[in-house]
């Protein structure tokens, strides 16, 4: 390990380690803006110049390693004047849009200017003047602001894995561009705008909306798939205008999907902000007619009678109200699996990813079956590309063709193909077992079809034959795209004894066999098959679910609201509220509470904590939050073939999977743009990716 000299300082720092670094190791601040210690070294801006005793000129310090017995000078005068010289070229082509520029106050170029810039320029020739791109509908360009730190090219590149940005010309005439103008096709592709040190590329939604002392910093998690990325929501009075990622280097290290960053226009529109009363007729209501209305069916029916499917976006503690509310008046039916997948609530390591998602980072193999990461867990999907970057790591799919952003073996598109894998046939299943650390991961495209169980036994199956559970080790993963699912298994949402679940709560609709239905925030279940039913919605969106109500409950969205959520690795992370719900709407805990005392059973707590407390001694794995505890491996899933039907995947359309999302004028823009180029790669490829 080589040691040097930094100011002063001797320090010793593993080998590899750049100047830049070292400097950071001994808590020395070096100027930069090129440098991302995400992306690969670039050395652009010079803006990290220091003084190498020895060396004829200053040296760039994010692209130079550092050498044992080196005596580095950061604040010496030579240095000082190459930073104060490289600022001083920066800003002779820099517009003076600071008054009006969407970075002002977030500007790494105005942080470093006020320590390294000059109150005059000397440059008098005219400046540098650049069109603006289209990059689409998410990310607004001002190119003339561009210094040319290329982070953006290569977080697209690297990172999201699309080759859609570079830069043309040399010199004065380089620009940064996608070369054929189009919009940004990647779900990530967003977070350029994080990385972007100057105001060259801004957030096109949020353009002019507001400055960032104006705004109510909340830290918060993400609910627009099972990831549980880590946000933090920025808000001004009652709306919530932006969304930006946390650091959290288990999840979703400083990165976010598009669709959690932009789908929050969704949050102020198609919302229900009053009860209504009334199947087809709806009219408003007040809160005590709503609740006693829905309390006197739900005393009048047996409970036999009476069933309860939660949504995608629900909070473990409305769920876990919503189960005691009705357990208590004797209903058994009740299910969070809304697509019908055949999850084996018994044992949790077969519905955890158990592998976790810093873990994909040691796997050498891995297959997927039945999913598509890339809209999925676009998070997990990146996961998987920086694990193929660093080598040896195989990657196959069972299922159609798969558009990721890494090379993927297709073994074929079907169950014939996994029952190979599970007797040992397929060559695939000796590349597993060959592997050091593999892994499997099953889709909820592939656990909700009829023989969902099946597939979840062959999968058990694979994972035992080709030795991919151990002591030190756990290659089995099941990948949700629900937020709300795992904590429903966790919390035991799940048909009781005698109890049906989603296919079977549907047909007791029609038939008549179910008389009250109770939609916990529930809209991708097929309405239309509801029969008679008398439905009681709870919700905060008017989507599917609000339209076939009988009663409407309105409800809080999860920036409004204190809740637990289960992400697909098992990790419970705690929400926080930003804002309140608009006009009457009430937090999902508290109108169960409301309405428990209506229907003649009152729950046993009045606050939050009294709530948390009971849940806690109910469900151990809730309390630990933040945490990953290894499942008890047990049996689960069912022995016996897979239909031979090829697998298909849960997601069409990334930018519309909840109501959120649906309603969002943004991701309707987008889904409309992008759905357009996915259909015409089908065409061209003959693929359903």
């Amino acid at each position: 390990m080589p040691k040097l000299t930094i100011d002063g300082q001797e320090i010793e720092v593993p080998a590899g380690t750049t100047i830049l670094q070292a400097c950071e190791h001994a808590g020395i601040e070096i100027a930069h803006f090129c440098y991302h210690e995400r992306l690969a070294i670039a050395g652009n801006c010079r803006m990290c110049l220091v003084e190498v005793e020895r060396s004829p000129k200053p040296v760039a310090s994010c692209a130079m390693p550092a050498g044992d017995g080196m005596v580095v000078h950061t604040k010496s005068p030579k240095a000082i004047k190459a930073q104060k010289g490289v600022m001083e070229f920066l800003l002779i082509n820099h517009p003076l849009d600071c008054p009006i520029c969407d970075q002002g106050g977030e500007c790494d170029l105005q942080d470093q200017a006020m320590a390294y810039g000059f109150d005059r320029g000397r440059f008098e020739e005219n400046k540098r003047a650049v069109r603006d791109k289209d990059f689409g509908p998410l990310v607004e360009t001002h190119m003339t602001r561009c210094i040319h730190c290329t982070r953006c090219i290569r977080f697209l590149t690297e990172i999201a894995g699309v080759q859609e940005l570079g830069a043309t010309g040399r010199g004065e005439d380089m620009e940064i561009t996608t070369y054929v103008e189009r919009a940004l096709g990647s779900e990530l592709s967003a977070n350029i705008i994080d990385l972007c040190p100057v105001g060259a590329l801004t957030s096109k939604p949020y353009a002019f909306v507001a400055r960032p002392w104006e705004l109510t910093k909340t830290e918060s998690i993400d609910v627009m798939d099972a990831v549980g990325s880590n946000i933090r929501i920025d808000s001004r009075g009652p709306q919530v205008l932006r969304v930006l990622p946390r650091v959290h280097e288990g999840i979703n290290e400083e990165w976010i999907s598009d669709k959690t960053r932009y789908a929050i226009d969704g949050l102020v529109r198609r919302r229900l902000d009053r009860p209504y009363i009334g199947r087809d007729h709806k009219r408003a209501a007040g809160w005590r007619e709503a609740l006693e209305l829905a309390g006197e069916r739900l005393k009048m029916v047996p409970g036999e009678r009476v069933a309860a499917i939660a949504g995608d976006l629900c909070d473990a503690e409305a769920m876990f109200a919503l189960k005691e509310l009705l357990t208590g008046l004797g209903a058994t039916s009740l299910d969070c699996r809304q697509d019908g997948a055949e999850l084996d609530p018994r044992c949790r390591a077969g519905y955890l990813f158990n592998t976790t998602i810093a873990g994909i980072e040691s796997a050498d193999a891995c297959l997927l079956v039945g999913t598509d990461p890339r809209r999925e867990a676009p998070l997990v999907n990146a996961r998987l590309r920086k694990r193929y970057l660093r080598g040896g790591f195989r990657v196959a799919a069972v299922g159609r063709s798969l558009d990721l952003t890494f090379p993927v073996e297709m073994l074929g598109a079907g169950g014939n193909t996994l029952n190979a894998l599970v007797s040992g046939e397929h060559a695939w299943a000796a590349v597993l077992r060959e592997a050091k650390n593999p892994m499997i991961v099953i889709g909820q495209g592939a656990l909700a079809r009829p023989d969902g169980r099946r597939v979840l036994g062959a999968a058990r199956s694979i994972a035992q034959s080709c030795g991919l559970v151990r002591e030190d080790w756990n290659g089995f993963n099941v990948l949700h795209n629900a937020a709300a699912r795992v904590g429903g298994l966790d919390l035991g949402f799940v048909p009781g004894p005698g109890g049906r679940d989603v296919e079977g709560i549907l047909a007791g609709c029609r038939s008549g066999a179910i008389e009250v239905l109770y939609l916990l925030g529930a809209d991708e279940v097929d309405t239309g098959s509801l029969g008679s039913a008398f439905v009681i919605y709870q919700g905060h969106h008017g989507d599917r679910g609000a339209r076939r109500a009988n009663v409407i409950l309105p409800g809080a969205a999860y920036t409004e609201k204190d809740g637990t959520y289960v992400n697909t690795e098992g990790r419970a992370q705690m929400a926080r509220r930003a804002v309140f719900p608009p006009g009457e709407a009430r937090e999902d805990w508290r109108i169960l509470r409301a309405l428990s005392s209506a229907a003649g059973a009152p729950l046993a707590y009045d606050t939050l904590r009294e709530l948390r407390r009971r849940m806690w001694e109910a469900h151990p794995t809730l309390r630990e939050t933040d945490e990953v505890t290894r499942a008890r491996w047990e049996g689960f899933g069912e022995a016996g073939p897979v239909a031979p039907d090829p697998f298909e995947y849960p997601i069409e359309d990334f930018y519309r999977t909840d109501p959120v999302s649906r309603a969002s004028e943004t991701m309707a823009e987008c889904s409309e743009l992008f759905g357009v180029r996915r259909q015409e790669a089908t065409l061209r490829t003959g693929t359903h990716g």
